[in-house]
């Protein structure tokens, strides 16, 4: 293994020193990709297109990055079939995820937050590494994902997708749009999914998917006078989801509150209000102020076995931006000062653990771009906080371009979080655990605030190889704690540990990228990817638990090309193999309900086939883990749930295995 990853270092390295000899003398003509990377922008950051979301079913955000190199996708537990994202090592709770520049993954939201938003009402996603502007917070470590919406002004009047699979999961999308008059426009997103169907492919019991029904509702408004300058966004957005899980045989009408059969429902209910307002000084364009205000109540109700876990936030977050120039356009600055209130009502089993976290702050960062080959970020925030006190937050950015297609980063900064320990950890509470909180001085669950720096790397070169396009990456990153929350399951089986970092904890992330135009329309996209995360346990350091050490990603992609392109094929095939990952401590458990230190490498295949009939119509068919590899034990005790040995938690590989869709699309221009 480590001499494959060496020659493909080479190859990799060796690859741009014969193709200089050719830059010049090839002209080459590309399509839009659906990644995109700059070679002006500062930020390490990628630009998740539309068209690359078409690429895979992209049900939700959670799966829409499937296809990206940056993003590793995983599941949370053998229950709820819920996917959660990490990036450089690190899972969501360190990543600033925001909607349209307004932190909304967040708090109460952790676990299932990103299932909250559907594919089809994206725009973009802005994935940027390492630590991100000091504009959006604090609470950034390991990087920030932006999602656009699409904006009333440029949507079509009438959208249609609708979507089924043989894991019986049926979802349809709607959007209208309607100008009401030359300034204001209107969007109306309506979203529907269920899973009405029992499935055990398995065998253990238990279902492998959850029966659920979600609604989601976005009504949007969108102002623009483009002669004075002003432009204002007003969204109203209604979610309500309902899940239930656990044996095949639990009827909760029946069945809820006893040990007749292991249930659970997990019921939530959301309401979100954002608005927007910018205004561009008329007579001085590269000076704006904006506004930006959200108002948001998130309600979960539910229980896992006879362990109830309930919470309810009411947040409210203000921020005002003023942007200008200092002499000339090559200097830039942003400040501003922003405000937000957190209030929770959390109850655990019958423990009450309500709160109010309120913070004000005020940022200014500096940009400088010599709209050359430099360009230099440097930020910094100073918040009040009535939880972690005062403190100050600084973040830096650099770009340097040595030569022609060639771009340098860099960048560092300090992120700084409240731990919300049950509501990010909700997968132990279908377990037999029991929670025991070590530490009683600090201010949150008894705990101190996490605090870590994040600093990393990243050069890019493009060029021309057989005389088509591409490009090679290379990203290092590192993140040190000064303090983090340890959620331990490392010294029983029984028990799940939460106290502050005794000793060290980091996490090196180190990634190769390599892009390439095979033939004309067909694309590969590669990535080796090698993570050493390691934290101090109680008894002893241990590799970030369920975290594999070495994956590999491949991504092909072919269009066939027609000449006024309305009748076309698309194909899309992604390869990931995932390393081993250690495992929870489940040695003092009886033979049955034991797994190994770590857990076997395998590999898993995903495909679409799309065929476009005309600009307004298109059908798709694919396959998940086409492979079908599953994980052979994927709950412990299913003998006994209510038992000391009952954990679903432990989850490394898919549960469900193969599984096929189909869809259509339909557009009225």
């Amino acid at each position: 293994m480590q001499k494959s990853i060496l020659f493909f270092v080479l190859f990799l390295l060796v690859i741009p020193v014969f193709a200089q000899q050719k830059l010049e003398e090839v002209k080459v003509v590309t399509k839009r990709k659906g990644l995109q990377k700059s070679f002006t922008v500062t930020g390490n950051t990628t630009l998740v297109t539309s068209k690359e979301l078409l690429k895979a079913a992209c049900c939700n955000l959670a799966e829409s990055f499937e296809t990206n190199p940056s993003i590793d996708v995983n599941f949370s537990d053998a229950l709820t079939g819920t996917k959660q994202i990490k990036m450089l090592g690190l899972t969501s709770p360190y990543l600033l995820i925001a909607e349209e520049n307004i932190p909304s993954v967040r708090g109460a939201s952790q676990a299932y937050g990103l299932s909250f938003t559907p594919g089809t009402w994206v725009e973009s996603i802005q994935i940027t590494k390492g630590a991100g502007s000091v504009v959006n917070g604090y609470e950034s470590i390991s990087g920030q994902i932006n999602t656009e919406f699409i904006k009333p002004i440029n949507d079509i009047p009438f959208f249609l997708n609708a979507y089924g699979s043989t894991d019986s999961r049926f979802e349809l999308n709607t959007h209208f749009n309607t100008h009401l008059s030359d300034k204001w426009s209107s969007s109306l997103f309506l979203h529907g999914n269920t899973r009405t169907s029992k499935m055990d492919k398995n065998e253990d019991g238990f279902l492998d998917n959850p029966l659920a029904k979600q609604i989601n509702i976005l009504n949007r408004y969108q102002y623009y006078d483009a002669e004075k300058g002003w432009v204002s966004f007003i969204n109203f957005r209604y979610m309500n989801d309902k899940k239930q899980t656990g044996q095949i045989k639990f009827n909760p009408d029946t069945d809820r509150g006893t040990t007749h059969f292991w249930g659970s429902e997990i019921n939530t209910e959301r309401l979100d209000i954002t608005t927007k307002l910018g205004y561009v000084f008329k007579d001085l364009p590269y000076q704006s102020i904006g506004f930006q205000h959200a108002f948001t109540t998130h309600n979960q109700q539910s229980y896992f076995g006879l362990s109830q876990y309930n919470i309810k936030q009411n947040s409210y977050y203000s921020n005002l931006i003023f942007n200008s120039i200092i002499n000339n356009t090559m200097n830039k600055f942003a400040t501003g000062l922003n405000f937000t209130l957190d209030n929770y009502q959390e109850l655990v089993t019958a423990q009450n653990w309500s709160r109010t976290d309120n913070s004000i702050g005020a940022f200014f960062e500096y940009t400088y771009d010599n709209s050359d080959n430099f360009s230099l970020i440097l930020g910094g925030r100073i918040d009040n906080h009535n939880r972690l006190g005062t403190f100050v937050t600084p973040r830096l950015h650099l770009r340097y371009n040595p030569w022609a297609k060639a771009v340098v980063r860099f960048s560092a900064g300090r992120g700084k979080r409240s731990a919300n320990i049950f509501a990010e950890n909700q997968s132990l509470f279908a377990s037999s655990r029991a929670f025991s909180i070590l530490d009683t001085n600090g201010k949150i669950y008894g705990l101190n605030p996490e605090i870590a720096w994040n600093y990393g790397t990243s050069f890019t070169q493009s060029f021309l190889f057989f005389g088509k396009s591409a490009d090679v990456t290379f990203d290092w990153y590192r993140t040190d704690f000064q303090n983090q929350v340890v959620v331990d399951v490392m010294q029983s089986p029984q028990q799940a540990l939460f106290y502050n970092l005794r000793g060290k904890s980091f996490a090196n992330s180190f990634q190769i990228e390599f892009n390439y135009e095979m033939v004309k329309n067909l694309r590969l996209r590669s990535a080796y990817k090698m993570y050493d995360v390691q934290t101090n346990y109680l008894s002893g350091t241990f590799q970030k638990l369920l975290q594999a050490k070495n994956r590999f990603f491949g991504n092909l992609e072919y269009e066939t090309a027609t000449r006024n392109n309305s009748q076309h094929w698309r194909f899309d095939f992604t390869y990931n193999w995932i390393g081993e990952q250690q495992l929870p401590n489940t040695q003092s458990n009886p033979i049955s309900s034991r797994l190994p230190d770590f857990s076997p490498a395998y590999s898993l295949m995903n495909t679409q086939i799309t065929r476009v009939f005309s600009p307004v119509f298109e059908m798709y068919v694919g396959g998940e883990n086409i492979g079908n590899y599953t994980q052979s034990k994927a709950v412990l005790g299913t003998e006994n749930p209510f038992g000391a040995t009952f954990d679903s938690s432990i989850v490394y590989a898919p549960v469900f295995g193969q599984m096929y869709y189909a869809g259509l699309r339909f557009k009225i221009k």
